[in-house]
C-alpha cells in the first residue's frame, strides 16, 4: 500500500497546494494522507473506487481540517491600496498571510502534454491567490471539477453530497474567480522577455527594465504589504534604491508553471553568491505586468543549492 499511494505524492502535493496556497503546507497535508493511507489501508475497498480516488479523499479531509482554524491567504494587491513611490517599506507581515510560491516539480506530474499545460495554468500565483476567496469546499469542487477534470459524480461521492450541489457550488466558484481577476494565458514569448529583463537587471539598466514593464505594471515585495502599481512609480524606486541590487545576478528556476529567477547577490564567504529572493513575473501584451519578489523565501525547499527546483 505505502509504495503504491507514494507514486501520487506529486499531484496530491498539486492538489493540497492549490487549497492551501503554500508549499510547505501542501507537502505537510500530503504526509498527513499518506500516514492515513498507511494506518486505515483496510479500509481500501477496490470495488468501490481506485486507490487513487481513495488518497484524494483523505487528502481532501486534511485540507479541510487544516482550513478549519486558517486564515486566508491572499497577495499584497489584495490587502491594501497601493503606496507612492519613497513611501516606508513598514514592518513584515506573518509568514501565514501571503500565498507562497512551490516548485514545479513538486506539484506538477509529467504525464500527458495537453494536461501538464492546463496544470501549469492551475498553479500559476494570481489562480492559487483567486482560489482562496474561494470557501474551502468551494476550492475543492472547482480544482476536482475544472481543473481535474473528475464527472460530477465523483466529486459529490467524494464530499458525501449531491450532484445538484456541487453543480451550484461549482457556478458559485466560478463566479468568484472571474471576479478576482482573470489569469492571462502563458504568452509564447514570455521566456525571452523575462530573460531580456533578467539581463537589464543584472546591469542595473534602469532604462532597460522600465522599457519592457507595462503602464499599469505592479511591483510586490511579501513579506511586506508595501506595493506599487504602475510604471513611472516603480521606475522612481529602481531609479532612487539603496543599491543593494547592483551586482545581483538572475538563476532561472521552474515555479508556479512559469519560468522565476533567484536573485543571488555576492554576500557569501569570498563574494561567493547566494539566493537573496526569489522572483516571479506575469506578462501580457510582450511587456511584464508583475514582479512579485519573495524577500523571505527559504532556498533549502528548492534544492540544494537554491538555484533548481529538482
Amino acid at each position: 500500500m505505502q509504495l503504491e499511494a507514494e507514486q501520487f505524492r506529486v499531484e496530491l502535493t498539486g492538489y493540497a497546494y492549490r487549497m492551501l496556497g503554500a508549499a510547505a503546507e501542501a507537502e505537510d497535508a500530503v504526509q498527513e494522507t499518506l500516514l492515513r493511507a498507511w494506518q486505515h489501508a483496510g479500509r481500501f475497498d477496490p470495488g468501490r473506487g481506485t486507490l487513487r480516488t481513495w488518497l484524494y479523499g483523505i487528502a481532501t479531509n486534511v485540507c479541510l481540517d487544516m482550513l478549519r482554524s486558517a486564515q486566508r491567504r491572499a497577495r499584497a494587491v489584495d490587502l491594501g491600496p497601493a503606496v507612492e513611490a519613497g513611501a516606508p517599506l513598514g514592518a513584515p507581515l506573518p509568514p501565514g498571510v501571503w500565498v507562497r510560491p512551490v516548485a514545479d516539480a513538486r506539484v506538477l506530474p509529467g504525464d500527458d502534454p495537453a494536461e501538464h499545460a492546463v496544470r501549469r495554468e492551475s498553479v500559476r500565483l494570481a489562480f492559487i491567490a483567486a482560489l482562496q476567496r474561494l470557501s474551502p469546499r468551494q476550492r475543492a469542487v472547482l480544482i476536482l471539477r475544472d481543473v481535474l477534470s473528475w464527472p460530477a459524480r465523483e466529486v459529490a461521492d467524494l464530499l458525501d453530497t449531491s450532484v445538484p450541489a456541487v453543480t451550484s457550488s461549482l457556478q458559485r466558484a466560478r463566479a468568484t474567480v472571474r471576479r478576482a481577476g482573470t489569469v492571462e494565458p502563458l504568452e509564447p514569448d514570455a521566456a525571452a522577455l523575462l530573460e531580456r529583463y533578467c539581463r537589464a537587471f543584472e546591469r542595473y539598466d534602469v532604462a532597460a527594465m522600465v522599457a519592457l514593464l507595462h503602464e499599469d505594471a505592479t511591483m510586490t515585495m511579501p513579506p511586506l504589504l508595501w506595493w506599487l502599481r504602475g510604471r513611472e512609480r516603480i521606475r522612481q524606486v529602481l531609479l532612487h534604491g539603496d543599491g543593494s541590487c547592483r551586482g545581483a545576478r538572475m538563476v532561472p528556476v521552474a515555479a508556479n508553471g512559469t519560468t522565476a529567477y533567484w536573485q543571488e547577490r555576492p554576500t557569501g564567504p569570498g563574494g561567493a553568491y547566494e539566493p537573496f529572493a526569489l522572483m516571479l513575473f506575469e506578462t501580457r501584451d510582450g511587456l511584464v505586468t508583475e514582479i512579485t519578489t519573495f524577500l523571505d523565501e527559504s532556498p533549502a525547499a528548492w534544492g540544494q543549492d537554491g538555484t533548481r527546483a529538482e
